[in-house]
């Protein structure tokens, strides 16, 4: 399950090759929703910047091609973080961070703090599950184990970031 890739075999620059594209595709749906990172809900992310971002990144996807799980587990993760920001990026762009903000925190004021963190935990419980149901059936195979973790993985970032951001933007359900 721990499997380890010798270094520059051919299952190495193949996870390679999947983590700079999955990790590419989080910058690259970042960058199009938030060119400045305002709307970056990940405070490391958002403190390193796109230059050591990119770097650290590059670091992990050398070190991380090394080990299965874990890059299969980042590979997904990143995927649906991708999907998710594009999902909104073209809203995100076109209409600007700051406008983009203001309109979102607008939105919050006008709901109830109840049913939005509902939906978030029922987005968060429904997501999960599909990773633990994955998990359960993969009888201990490294992909759909990796796969389904990934999916857990994603699903705990979403909850813990929207929280982040809402408690950032605690004021407005006050």
């Amino acid at each position: 399950m721990g499997e380890i890739i010798p270094f520059l075999s051919r299952e190495y620059f193949l996870l390679l090759s999947l983590l700079a594209f999955s990790r590419a595709m989080d910058f690259l749906s970042t960058w199009i929703a938030t060119p400045n990172l305002m709307l970056e809900g990940n405070p490391l992310a958002k403190k390193l910047g796109w230059k050591w971002g990119i770097t650290v990144n590059t670091g992990v996807c050398l070190l991380f091609a090394l080990w299965a799980l874990p890059a299969i587990v980042i590979c997904t993760t990143s995927l649906l973080v991708a999907t998710r920001n594009f999902q909104s990026a073209w809203l995100m762009h076109s209409l600007g961070e700051e406008r983009y903000r203001e309109w979102f925190i607008d939105r919050l004021q006008h709901t109830s703090l109840p049913l939005y963190l509902f939906c978030l935990i029922a987005q968060t419980v429904l997501t999960a599950g599909i990773g633990a149901t994955l998990m359960a059936f993969s009888r201990h195979d490294l992909i759909p184990l990796g796969i389904g973790l990934g999916i857990i993985t994603y699903a705990i970032a979403v909850a813990f970031y929207t929280l982040l951001a809402l408690w950032r933007l605690r004021r407005v359900f006050i």
